[in-house]
């Protein structure tokens, strides 16, 4: 059950990435991130009261507090990184994020044996790849490979902080909801700072309506990553719940493939089939 979940949730974040970058091609990415996190918000609000999830409410919801205040810094550090470019060397290097949850699972004992190491490893080299690492070219902005960095731990931290939120699936839904209101609130605020800033809010064209479906799909996919995340980790070994988990730039790669017929370069073709032996030995181990 942990691959299932964990894999859902490489899925799961994999398309929200992808959705998420097209949006912000055409709407700035501080808007798209708390429209998308609003409309979440509300729908876990829902879920909520329906699941009578509020008598959950405890000191483990100041681990969802923590996650929604660090999400949306570590996703506008990662966008921001992205404008400054090169992808090709950004992407790859936000896989650093797997090293939180997994230290974390380190220190509290957990071991996994030689044949889950050997999967860690190729896993996440494939994932490395499957970024399509720039090896030549241009020399990248030191603020670009700091922003990647920050967004990285930011990550990572969320992975960490949300598998603790939480004890069970209706507690989890609470947790969610928590961490949904705080990216919602963080957003807004960083959004009411940078309108007073001038910066744009919207595109040229006004509020895109017609965009609406797509930031709803972005918003409960992100969210409904984080759930399946949160019961990986809860079902065996954070080890190996975060490697898995971390496959999502394989997706992003695959659907820019399928749906905007982008080709795959050979060494991102090379790294989706490490990935892939990585989540076999994985699973086997």
């Amino acid at each position: 059950m942990t691959a299932f979940f964990a894999l859902t949730t490489s899925l799961l974040w994999g398309l929200a990435d992808f959705g998420g970058g097209l949006l912000t091609r055409r709407t700035p990415a501080l808007t798209v991130v708390v429209v998308s996190q609003s409309i979440a918000a509300a729908v876990l609000g829902a879920i909520v009261l329906a699941t009578g999830g509020w008598t959950e409410a405890g000191p483990r919801l100041w681990f969802a507090f923590a996650a929604g205040l660090v999400g949306p810094v570590a996703l506008l550090s990662f966008y921001k990184a992205l404008a400054l470019g090169p992808m090709g060397v950004v992407s790859p290097l936000a896989t650093l994020s797997v090293a939180v949850p997994v230290g974390v699972g380190l220190v509290l004992g957990e071991r996994p044996g030689l044949l889950q190491v050997a999967g860690i490893a190729v896993a996440v080299g494939g994932v490395v790849l499957a970024g399509g690492p720039q090896l030549r070219g241009a020399a990248v902005q030191r603020q670009a490979i700091l922003l990647t960095l920050v967004a990285a731990l930011g990550f990572g931290t969320v992975f960490a902080l949300i598998a603790e939120a939480s004890t069970d699936v209706t507690g989890l839904f609470l947790a969610l909801f928590v961490q949904r209101l705080t990216n919602v609130a963080a957003g807004g605020a960083a959004l009411a700072a940078s309108v007073r800033r001038g910066g744009a809010v919207l595109p040229d064209g006004g509020f895109p309506w017609s965009s609406l479906p797509a930031l709803a799909f972005v918003g409960l996919a992100d969210v409904a990553a984080n759930g399946t995340y949160a019961m990986a980790a809860r079902s065996g070994p954070v080890t190996v719940a975060a490697v898995l988990a971390s496959l999502y730039p394989v997706v992003t790669a695959l659907a820019a493939r399928g749906f905007l017929s982008e080709r795959l370069r050979a060494v991102q073709t090379a790294g989706a089939g490490l990935a892939l032996l990585g989540t076999l030995l994985l699973a086997t181990g």
